[in-house]
């Protein structure tokens, strides 16, 4: 089993740690494409313009601030780096040691700085989405599906892949449909289903976290990853199509 996971917007920098070292982190043939990325957003964040460009507001100017001292600044894994709502829910601190492992083996992290990443791979905080688009790079997501598909699908195997991106992130790599299974959640009030961006990403985060943590074998089909979100959630499954993975649909009350 591979889950698939956004970064999230919101990070905690290292207080302490060893500066950034590429050649550290998982999917090492993708390291010339990351530093050209880490040049570019370096160059972009030292502009006038450089909030308009990665698309934040002047609250966060500290955090653009950062991108100047990537190479420099502390490290820490990136289940520690990454501090938002799905990783909250992840919780992958109050997880055993056993659960830990088994986490940094099965979760890979899609960036849109890095590419894609392991959940423990050391990493400094950082602000760019995969949304932006970066003079010489051009729009992350286009950029990245030319350099991680190898990687990921070699990665992968044949193993079931469970979806947990947002759709900027499912924009850099596009899965084989017929071993994925893209992960949505609803809520159900008065019969009407409705999206809702943050309980979407917290039951992604639990759903991660149930299926890592869970006793059993890890599920190897669509159909089985529906019986196991059913031991917690209400849950649909559609079919995968030939150019569609299978989607499974997560019911909140």
């Amino acid at each position: 089993m591979l889950i698939l996971l956004p970064p999230s917007e919101g990070k905690s920098a290292a207080r302490r740690g060893d500066p950034l070292a590429i050649e550290d982190l998982h999917f090492p043939e993708l390291n010339p494409a990351r530093r050209a990325v880490l040049h570019a957003l370096r160059t972009v964040s030292a502009t006038d313009d450089a909030l308009g460009v990665l698309g934040v507001g002047a609250s966060l100017i500290e955090d653009v601030r950062q991108n100047l001292v990537l190479e420099e600044a502390s490290s820490a894994p990136a289940h520690d780096i990454y501090s938002g709502v799905l990783y909250d829910a992840l919780g992958f601190a109050r997880m055993t040691p056993v659960q830990k492992r088994k986490a940094r083996d099965h979760c890979v992290v899609v960036s849109g700085l890095w590419g894609a990443i392991g959940l423990g791979d050391p990493i400094p905080a950082y602000r760019l989405s995969m949304s932006v688009s970066l003079p010489e790079i051009g729009r992350l997501a286009g950029y990245w599906k030319k350099h991680v598909a190898g990687p990921l699908a070699d990665h992968a195997g044949r193993d079931l892949i469970v979806d947990c991106r947002s759709s900027t992130y499912a924009a850099a790599w596009a899965p084989p449909p017929e071993q994925t299974a893209a992960v949505h959640v609803v809520q159900v009030r008065n019969g009407v289903r409705t999206v809702v961006s943050h309980f979407a990403k917290h039951t992604r985060g639990e759903l991660a976290r149930h299926l890592l943590v869970r006793r059993g074998t890890a599920p190897a089909t669509p159909e089985a990853l529906l019986r196991a979100t059913r031991e917690k959630w209400a849950a649909e499954l559609e079919p995968a199509t030939a150019r569609k993975p299978a989607q499974l649909t997560i019911l909140l009350d």
